[in-house]
């Protein structure tokens, strides 16, 4: 595989396209969170990065060893995804919507609940890795960098977005959180599905 500008320029795109499911959980975390600090904000866009960038070599891996089991979960995906999000963004829909006042330290996001919103927003990657499947080791290694390193950006800008407008939205932006975590859900479902 040559690493050329179309090498760069594809992984770079589909970094960009997976880390749209990320940049929207991220906004809603940002919108849950409005006093979270940068390094919080950065180790939350690092930890979408990780599991942006670990499921496409999971499934590189995959594709080179144990290519028939990797088929029959396949079709598990979407289900796996709408179930997380679903429960993630119901939750965080019924502490808004139960009105009791939270400090930012209660409404922060832990990192059990940020591990699986990582796996729930990068588990359809996974199917990324047939797309990179001619790739050597090397060439894949560095075509999943790329994907973390973008996706580490846009997340990051999606807290800082969220964050903004969760200042300004005060109490509302829990719902609106929780309405979006729930629609990505349903958005990775429908598109997995047909």
């Amino acid at each position: 595989m040559e690493l050329g500008f179309s090498f760069f320029f594809t992984n770079i795109m589909l970094g960009v396209g997976l880390a749209m499911d990320a940049f929207s959980v991220s906004l809603a975390n940002g919108l849950n969170e409005p006093c979270m600090k940068r390094p919080k904000m950065a180790g939350i866009a690092g930890i979408f990065a990780v599991f942006q960038g670990l499921m496409p070599m999971i499934g590189w891996i995959c594709v080179h060893t144990i290519v028939q089991y990797f088929h029959a979960f396949e079709k598990l995906i979407p289900w796996i995804a709408l179930a997380l999000l679903c429960w993630i963004g119901g939750k965080m829909l019924w502490d808004s919507i139960k009105g009791e006042e939270t400090t930012c330290e209660e409404r922060a996001v832990g990192l059990k609940l940020l591990m699986v919103q990582g796996v729930a927003t990068s588990i359809d990657a996974l199917s990324v890795g047939f797309t990179i499947a001619e790739y050597n080791f090397a060439s894949a290694l560095l075509a999943v960098l790329l994907i973390a390193v973008v996706t580490f950006g846009i997340c990051y800008a999606g807290l800082a977005i969220g964050r903004k407008a969760g200042t300004r939205l005060a109490g509302k932006a829990g719902i609106l959180g929780g309405v979006i975590l729930i629609l990505i859900g349903i958005e990775i479902f429908v598109t997995g599905i047909f």
